[in-house]
């Protein structure tokens, strides 16, 4: 019996580029669809301006490929209260041009999302491109881990929402070699 692939749009909401990831999954591969970013640092200084476009633009995504789900990386804490609240706020309106298209956003943190893709939450950005690399038999550019980080987003939210045997189990290692060695046919 076939299954309907699930649809699924990753975002990595950011301040001046939103990374974006379409993905179409079943039990048996995961295809993308779509990757990539929109960059808003030339649209102007005011940041209401750019959450409008981030809207508009996630909106767009949305009309385009129509996803039936949708996962956005969370912000992580940092130091810069001022980032942090930008941060937060291109998440927020993200999120609402999702609802208003009739998508729920599912938020992952990012240690969950690179547990998820690596078996270990602190990989870096390059093993997580390199593990994704294996796991949709694709290519990426280094240059863009904003789509990657969204590609991971998007990846991590089938592992966790899907009856796929063996993902997201959420195994635990030492690091990278140990994760590696554990599974030899998953090398990046």
């Amino acid at each position: 019996m076939e299954t309907t692939p699930v649809r699924i749009l990753g975002i990595d909401p950011g301040t001046n580029v939103l990374g974006f990831a379409v993905i179409d999954a079943d039990k048996k591969n995961i295809q993308v669809i779509e990757i990539g970013v929109v960059t808003f640092a030339h649209i102007s200084d005011d940041h209401t301006v750019k959450l409008r476009y981030i809207f508009e633009q996630v909106q767009d995504l949305i009309s385009q490929y129509e996803p039936t789900q949708m996962a956005i990386e969370a912000p992580f804490f940092g130091k810069n209260v001022q980032s942090m609240l930008k941060l937060g706020r291109a998440q927020g309106v993200a999120i609402a041009a999702g609802m208003t298209k009739g998508l729920d956003a599912t938020e992952y943190m990012p240690k969950k999302i690179k547990q998820a893709v690596t078996g270990n939450g602190n990989a870096s950005k390059e093993q997580v491109a390199g593990m994704l690399q294996n796991i949709v038999k694709g290519k990426f550019s280094e240059k863009y881990f904003d789509a990657t980080d969204a590609l991971a987003t998007a990846v991590c939210h089938w592992f966790q929402t899907s009856r796929n045997p063996g993902a997201g189990t959420g195994k635990s290692y030492s690091g990278w070699s140990a994760f590696v060695k554990a599974n030899p046919g998953r090398k990046g």
